[in-house]
């Protein structure tokens, strides 16, 4: 590993999204809210793969928790564009804890989608 690293780009995910109302009784407690999720989701998917993640590329909430789509380098190569990568789909519950997890795709880091 080189000494020292390029920075990476921050990810946007849970920028500009809309809050439910308080109140209503149709969505589960969720202290902290996305960033929190988020914030968990990285941490504990870490400390099972052993891979920092990248970046979450998505998240949402569910009757039970949430859902979150995390974005984790897992082989680096030169140049870094044919690094390959791996989408890892996170489900946490209502506390923020890992109840499971399982790699949806994996793609070289200069891919992109066509949609």
């Amino acid at each position: 590993m080189a000494a020292a690293e390029p920075a990476k780009r921050r990810s946007s995910a849970g920028r500009g999204t809309a809050r439910r109302p308080d109140g209503d009784g149709a969505a589960p407690s969720r202290s902290g809210g996305a960033a929190r999720a988020m914030r968990s989701a990285v941490e504990q998917l870490t400390s099972l793969l052993g891979r920092a993640p990248e970046s979450v590329s998505a998240i949402k909430p569910t009757d039970d928790g949430w859902d979150a789509d995390v974005e984790v380098l897992e082989l680096e190569r030169v140049p870094e564009t044919t690094s390959v990568m791996a989408t890892y789909r996170v489900t946490l519950d209502k506390e923020g804890e890992l109840v499971a997890y399982a790699r949806k795709r994996r793609y070289t880091r200069g891919q992109i989608d066509r949609r």
